[in-house]
């Protein structure tokens, strides 16, 4: 083999050689741009998944306070709904209340229910002596009714007639008026109780107010509210 032959054999072998490696860079090259394209695929993927659960996330966010805002605005206006509620059967009461100082003004009528009134206290106290508390105002009334309550008791209970003594030192407050219109008052009625004090029978006409009230509230607030508010 001379030098020329020699000589294309190098060079086809350099050709070969360079061939090669030009199809290995080509693999490599195409190889790389899959890769990095998946990878960009992958990345962005991955940032459109996290800006939606972002967007849920914030939306979700916005329903609840949008839920929490409803709910307070409900809430406060149920507030002022059982406020104006609660005002009006205030406002019942406060006229009662008035209409109750209207029957002490009648001597005859007030001084007969003076007298049931004690009667009543006694049947409940049962004691064989009481202390009776009254009105100052009252007190003329309480004195001409006390025999025949204390009879009449008697009779009732099929006991001996109780002893009664009248409180003559701590009296009963007065009706309320202008000038006191905010402090301790008392419509009528009598206060007995136990001589020992363990036992009180507060038999105002306050007091029975507030009892009758108390008692036929759900009637009262279904009659002006309706059945809800019953």
């Amino acid at each position: 083999m001379n030098d020329t032959d020699v000589s294309k054999q190098i060079q086809q072998m350099v050709r070969f050689i360079r061939q090669e490696a030009e199809e290995k860079a080509n693999e490599i090259t195409v190889s790389s741009e899959e890769e990095f394209n998946i990878e960009k695929l992958q990345l962005v993927e991955a940032e459109k998944r996290r800006i939606r659960q972002e967007y849920e996330r914030k939306e979700k966010q916005g329903e609840v306070r949008k839920k929490i805002e409803y709910s307070m605005q409900l809430n406060a206006s149920r507030i002022k709904v059982l406020q104006a509620q609660d005002d009006m059967v205030n406002s019942m009461k406060e006229a009662a209340s008035k209409e109750l100082l209207r029957v002490s003004h009648d001597e005859h009528v007030y001084k007969n229910l003076l007298k049931n009134l004690i009667v009543q206290s006694l049947l409940r106290l049962k004691e064989p002596a009481v202390l009776l508390r009254c009105r100052k105002d009252d007190l003329s009334l309480v004195e001409a009714v006390l025999p025949s309550a204390s009879l009449e008791y008697a009779e009732k209970a099929s006991v001996h007639e109780p002893e009664i003594i009248i409180d003559r030192h701590v009296y009963l407050p007065p009706a309320p008026t202008h000038h006191h219109a905010h402090g301790p008052f008392c419509s009528g009625g009598v206060v007995l109780a136990s001589r020992d004090g363990k036992i009180v029978c507060e038999n105002t006409l306050d007091a029975r107010l507030d009892v009758l009230f108390r008692k036929k509230l759900p009637e009262i607030r279904k009659s002006l509210f309706g059945q809800d508010a019953a």
